[in-house]
């Protein structure tokens, strides 16, 4: 195992510090406990946005911490949920007064300690509402999670809410509409090769040389099957045809079409993927209305991608065309 580290156990500390010295202008770091909030928060009069899980996903969720997206983000240790004591402080940072929405990816370690903490932070007068993403159409109640996981989604939830936040609606309205691009989108994702956790030095999982495995959840977990390895249409098609199922997408919808890396995907790949997926899209008379393509909630090094579809109506593309700038995403600004 190569890699650019110093120490395992100093991993995360070294790289949140190495993020706040990179992005001074738009966040601010604490350490011991780690959390990351966006340079003016608290905004006033604004809801705030906190989400948070375990590193290893970069830039989810600290590279999204900023004008139109999220207030604050809380890194556990790689693929590790963040512990309350990091999330209730990030919560009491980011609140105004008009309350905290958390948004949460559905794992069992991140589900109960952002409730721990926001049962925390009720208690000190914060009103917290959570919206939970599982947008993973590959499997039910893998090795993290009660349920589906919380994938590719979790960008377009964060992205979404966040400008809705940043326009000024209420609590309960950031919240309403984080719920709805939960139900309208779905993903799922193909491991090329494995990742290496740092602290633990050798592969998460075994895939043999010609081996792929379909469903993969971002943490190595294990998906749908495991299939000798075929050309990039082929694989388009296994990861497309079941969300499009799932999520019922019909003729005449409009869609935010968005590939993801995995880490150690080129993007050159990454687009022949899209372009198989917006004409198998374009075929059944779906309009992509919006696009996003690149490394954006990755898993180490692992090779691979993951391909979400999120339905669309005009108030949700209003929304995401919104501006936003923050170290991971920028438009409009």
């Amino acid at each position: 195992m190569k890699k650019l580290i110093n120490d395992p156990r100093a991993v995360v500390d070294e790289s949140v510090e190495g993020f706040g010295l990179a992005h001074a202008d738009l966040v601010t770091v604490f350490a011991d406990p780690n959390y990351i909030v966006r340079k003016d928060a608290p905004v006033a009069g604004k809801v705030g946005l906190v989400s948070g899980g375990g590193s290893g996903h970069e830039p989810l969720h600290g590279g999204y911490v900023g004008v139109g997206m999220l207030d604050a983000a809380v890194p556990g240790a790689v693929f590790t949920s963040p512990t309350p004591d990091q999330i209730l402080p990030a919560t009491l940072a980011v609140n105004s007064g008009a309350g905290v929405v958390h948004i949460v990816k559905n794992y069992t370690g991140d589900v109960l300690n952002f409730e721990t903490a926001a049962e925390l932070a009720q208690a000190e007068g914060v009103e917290v509402r959570t919206v939970l993403v599982n947008d993973d159409v590959a499997v039910q109640d893998s090795l993290y999670t009660a349920g589906r996981r919380g994938v590719g989604g979790t960008v377009l939830v964060e992205k979404i809410a966040g400008a809705a936040a940043e326009r000024g609606d209420s609590l309960d309205a950031v919240a309403a509409i984080g719920d709805r691009v939960n139900q309208n989108v779905r993903s799922m994702g193909v491991a090329l090769t494995a990742c290496t956790v740092p602290h633990a030095g050798v592969p998460s999982f075994e895939l043999e040389e010609n081996e792929i495995e379909i469903g993969i959840g971002i943490h190595g977990e294990p998906g749908r099957h495991r299939i000798p390895m075929e050309n990039a249409d082929g694989i388009t098609d296994r990861l497309l045809d079941p969300v499009v199922s799932d999520l019922g997408v019909a003729s005449g919808d409009q869609v935010l079409l968005f590939v993801n890396g995995m880490g150690g995907t080129p993007l050159s790949e990454l687009y022949i993927v899209y372009r198989r997926a917006a004409q198998v899209l374009a075929g059944k008379g779906v309009t992509v209305a919006r696009s996003l393509v690149g490394n954006y909630i990755t898993s180490l090094e692992m090779q691979g991608c993951s391909i979400t579809v999120l339905r669309l109506d005009e108030e949700m593309t209003e929304l995401w065309d919104a501006p936003v700038h923050t170290p991971a995403l920028r438009w409009g600004v």
